[in-house]
Formats: structure tokens, C-alpha cells, sequence
């Protein structure tokens, strides 16, 4: 259940970012400062991925970084936005900060699970 609702999240925070990262400058919304808004929206988009597909590690690495550097770059095509390398570091660093979180809660709801079952 919790794997099919993280999948559901995660694209769907993946599509409000692409949209508020492509969209006038005038109409994305904002929260806190550009840096730290980055970083968290992939972040989640990250931790929602890791949770969605906890076996396939390498494809939800591709998806998140790939979405922040490659959204990131159609800033370039759009008349009002610029592309810069720090905010597509910054980006793809909270996704592997979100995806290496997930990771370990993963991890560690495992590690719970093989204890609460092991012999006593």
C-alpha cells in the first residue's frame, strides 16, 4: 500500500516540479529561498521514489538526478528562465539525499522486521 502511494506521489511531485521549473518566471510559486526550495522538492521526489521502487536503486538514481539536470536544462529553451550548474547540483543532490533516506529507512524497517521474527 505504502509502495503504491509513494509511486503516486513521487510522479506526481515530479510533474509539479517540471511544470514549476518550465512554467513564467511569474507563476511558480514560492515557499523559502530558490537553493533551499531545490534541494527539498528532489529530495522528496527522491524519498518517494526510494520507497516506490525499493529493488530497483539504479533506475530511481536515473530518474531523479536525470529529471534535475535534464529539467534544469530546458530552462535554457524557455525565454524567462535561466539554466545554471549550481542549481542542477543542488538538485540532484537532494535527490540522492531523499533516495539515500529512503534507502535507510528502508534498511531499517528490514533490520526491525528480521529481529521482531528471529528466534527468541
Amino acid at each position: 500500500m505504502i509502495q503504491r502511494v509513494c509511486t503516486i506521489a513521487g510522479w506526481l511531485a515530479l510533474a509539479f516540479i517540471a511544470y514549476a521549473t518550465l512554467s513564467p518566471i511569474d507563476a511558480r510559486p514560492v515557499l523559502a529561498g530558490p537553493q533551499l526550495e531545490h534541494f527539498a522538492a528532489f529530495a522528496l521526489v527522491g524519498l518517494a521514489f526510494a520507497v516506490a521502487y525499493p529493488n530497483r536503486v539504479v533506475f530511481v538514481v536515473i530518474i531523479v538526478v536525470g529529471a534535475a539536470l535534464g529539467l534544469e536544462a530546458l530552462q535554457l529553451l524557455t525565454p524567462d528562465r535561466h539554466g545554471r550548474v549550481i542549481d542542477a547540483l543542488v538538485k540532484a543532490l537532494g535527490g540522492v539525499f531523499g533516495i539515500s533516506a529512503g534507502q535507510l529507512a528502508l534498511f531499517l524497517l528490514r533490520l526491525k522486521s528480521a529481529r521482531s521474527n528471529g528466534p527468541i
